[in-house]
């Protein structure tokens, strides 16, 4: 009973990691956009802290959830790749504010959101 009540809240810690990937995948995207079109406006999405703020809150459901996976189940593949994902993103918070961070960015992220997904489904 235990491993099962375990395994939901691991499941619903991967799921709300993956709807926060889809949420920094949209922030990359539109920053760049807004950006390209409204200099002022993109000057807001690219303050420093959205960025450090974003990638505390990823980190440690990062290490919440992957974690929690490899209790569960065993598998230290999702985790592995999980912070493969997170080294991307945090790699990205280092470079200056261009095509190629972006890139970087959604790069991290989606593997990151690839990592959950495969600790959600050894769970199931």
């Amino acid at each position: 009973m235990r491993v099962i009540q375990g395994a939901i809240r691991s499941e619903a810690i991967d799921r709300l990691a993956i709807g926060l990937s889809g949420l920094c995948l949209v922030h990359c995207i539109a920053s760049a956009v807004l950006l390209a079109v409204l200099a002022s406006a993109g000057g807001l999405l690219l303050d420093p802290i959205v960025h450090e703020l974003g990638m505390m809150l990823a980190l440690g459901l990062g290490i919440v959830g992957l974690g929690r996976g490899i209790l569960a189940h065993g598998f230290m593949l999702p985790a592995a790749i999980g912070s493969l994902g997170l080294g991307i993103m945090a790699g990205a918070l280092t470079l200056d504010h261009d095509a190629l961070t972006t890139v970087y960015s959604v790069a991290g992220v989606l593997i990151l959101a690839l990592g959950h997904d495969l600790n959600r489904r050894a769970v199931i």
